[in-house]
């Protein structure tokens, strides 16, 4: 299933979803099922323009945008993260007025058979957008997965929360934990946002991507350097952008070498990181060896 394809059920899943949560909030009038209820809104909003977002993205690089548009969707990370923070806040916001008055639900157990079999379905939905998610390595699809895993552990906390205020008669626990869950969709939100902002800055690979792209290097060009056809590798630079990953560095060959030997020593480079990486863009600058700069990352 492709990330759109994903992404589509995501959203038609959504709707569902928010319907059974509806459902169970009008049959008990609990404040934190209706909170519930709202956050499936923000998942509906989430899916709709992370679609959008890998629509976007999964268009060919043109005259403008000639590394393609891979990067929008992080625009659309960054949107469901802040969606999230506002859900988190939208559930304080009906927590407190009960947290001063508690009182009863009716109608529970009803109502939480419907919020339970929202709260399985979309379990079963944000595992799956994960796996597909990090199989195609689309921020979208990862961060509605993403989302869509805090929101069943929002409607989980709900339902313990009203469960143990209906066995308790302490009907001040609704509103108690629906703080409790929003504090930490907050966690959840910042977290999302944080490693979305991180891919529209450029940030390098993380440390064991970046040790494996050296190894994959070093053992190219281990005969290569026996034999006394490239000295160096110095100012090794990656970043990515949604699928992507771009490799950039400087490779220090003998000045004698041809320009054919240097392109095949390129070519053999290359192979080697596609090996390693799927969807890798390679950038290396040939030169010749008193121009070394003999920092960074040597062969060995």
């Amino acid at each position: 299933m492709t990330p759109v394809q994903a992404l589509s059920l995501s959203l038609v899943v959504a709707g569902l979803v928010f319907a059974l949560k509806w459902l169970a909030y009008v049959f008990t009038g609990s404040v934190a099922l209706y909170s519930d209820a709202l956050e499936s809104v923000v998942n509906i909003v989430a899916a709709g323009a992370a679609l959008v977002a890998v629509l976007v993205s999964r268009r060919p690089a043109d005259h403008n945008h000639p590394y393609g548009h891979t990067k929008a969707e992080y625009f659309s990370a960054v949107l469901e993260g802040v969606l999230i923070v506002l859900a988190a806040l939208a559930i304080v916001r009906e927590a407190w007025p009960r947290l001063v008055s508690p009182a009863p639900v009716q109608e529970l157990g009803l109502g939480l058979l419907f919020s339970l079999a929202a709260s399985s379905l979309n379990a079963a939905l944000g595992w799956f957008l994960l796996v597909r998610g990090r199989k195609a390595r689309s921020p979208a699809v990862i961060a509605d997965g993403k989302h869509i895993l805090t929101d069943v552990l929002t409607s989980l906390g709900v339902l313990v929360g009203v469960g143990l205020a209906w066995l308790s008669g302490w009907w001040i626990l609704d509103p108690l934990l629906a703080i409790g869950v929003a504090g930490n969709i907050l966690w959840v939100g910042w977290r999302l946002v944080r490693d979305s902002v991180g891919g529209l800055m450029d940030e390098a690979l993380p440390a064991q991507e970046l040790a494996d792209i050296r190894l994959a290097l070093n053992r190219a060009l281990q005969g290569l350097a026996s034999e006394g056809k490239v000295l160096e590798v110095h100012d090794l630079r990656t970043r990515r952008a949604g699928p992507r990953t771009f490799v950039e560095f400087h490779l220090v060959v003998p000045g004698a070498t041809s320009v054919e030997q240097a392109h095949q020593i390129c070519d053999r480079l290359e192979m080697a990181l596609q090996a390693q990486l799927d969807q890798v863009h390679t950038t290396i600058h040939v030169e010749p060896d008193h121009k070394a700069k003999h920092t960074t990352f040597r062969i060995g």
